[in-house]
C-alpha cells in the first residue's frame, strides 16, 4: 500500500494560504488568456502554446480555425499547409505535424471530440502532462494546476518547491493549495508571473506579496 505524502511543514503552508489570499485579491478574475471557443480549439491553442508568447497563439488562431474548423477538416489537411498559417510561431513546423496527427487521432479514437480523459489527452501527439492539465481544467472543470514556466518559476521564487521537474512542482503545489483552488492558483501565477514576478528582473517593490516572499533566486529586482 502507497504512503500518503508527508504534510508540508505548518509555516509552509500558512504562507501558501497568505499567498492565494493575496493572489486572489489582485486576480480575481484569473483565467487563460489563450483565445478559444470550444474544447478543440483550446487543445490545439494550448499545444501552439509550447514554448511561444499567448500572444502570438492568439493572433495565428483565428485564421486556422476559419480554415479547419474541427478535427475532421484539420485531419485532413497537410501539415505545409497548416504551417503557412502558424509560421508566426516557435517551432511551427514540428507543429504542424502534431495537429495534423492529433486531429487524425481524435477522429479515429474519439469521434472528433477532445476526451474528458487525462490519459487520452496526454496520449495525443504534441500534448503532455500540461496540455492535458489545462484543456481538462478549462474546458471540463478537471482540478488541475498546469506547470508550465511561470508557474514553476514562482513556485521556486515563493519558496513553495525545490523542485526543477514540472510534475514534481505539481504534486508540492497540490499539498499545499485547496483542491477547489487550482484551477485559479495556475492562472494567477501566470499572470503574476507575466506582469510583475518576470524572470530577469522582478518588481519586488510593486508586489502585493514583497512581505511574504522569501525571493529565493533573485538577484536582482525592480
Amino acid at each position: 500500500m502507497l504512503k500518503a505524502p508527508p504534510k508540508p511543514p505548518l509555516k509552509l503552508r500558512r504562507r501558501a494560504a497568505d499567498i492565494l489570499a493575496g493572489l486572489e485579491a489582485e486576480y480575481p478574475d484569473a483565467r487563460t488568456e489563450l483565445a478559444y471557443r470550444d474544447p478543440f480549439e483550446l487543445l490545439i491553442a494550448t499545444v501552439l502554446s509550447a514554448q511561444a508568447t499567448d500572444v502570438s497563439v492568439n493572433a495565428a488562431t483565428p485564421a486556422l480555425f476559419a480554415a479547419y474548423p474541427d478535427a475532421l477538416a484539420l485531419s485532413r489537411a497537410t501539415p505545409e499547409a497548416v504551417e503557412a498559417l502558424i509560421r508566426t510561431i516557435g517551432l511551427y513546423r514540428s507543429k504542424a505535424r502534431n495537429l495534423v496527427a492529433l486531429a487524425g487521432l481524435l477522429q479515429e479514437r474519439h469521434g472528433g471530440e477532445v476526451p474528458n480523459d487525462f490519459d487520452a489527452v496526454v496520449a495525443l501527439p504534441g500534448a503532455g502532462r500540461k496540455t492535458a492539465n489545462v484543456v481538462l481544467s478549462n474546458a471540463y472543470g478537471f482540478p488541475a494546476i498546469a506547470v508550465d514556466t511561470h508557474v514553476g518559476r514562482l513556485a521556486r521564487r515563493l519558496g513553495l518547491s525545490e523542485q526543477t521537474n514540472p510534475d514534481k512542482v505539481e504534486t508540492d503545489l497540490q499539498l499545499l493549495f485547496p483542491r477547489e483552488r487550482w484551477v485559479f492558483l495556475h492562472h494567477a501565477l501566470i499572470l503574476h508571473g507575466r506582469r510583475v514576478c518576470n524572470a530577469r528582473k522582478p518588481l519586488c517593490s510593486a508586489c502585493m506579496l514583497q512581505d511574504i516572499c522569501p525571493r529565493v533566486g533573485v538577484l536582482s529586482s525592480a
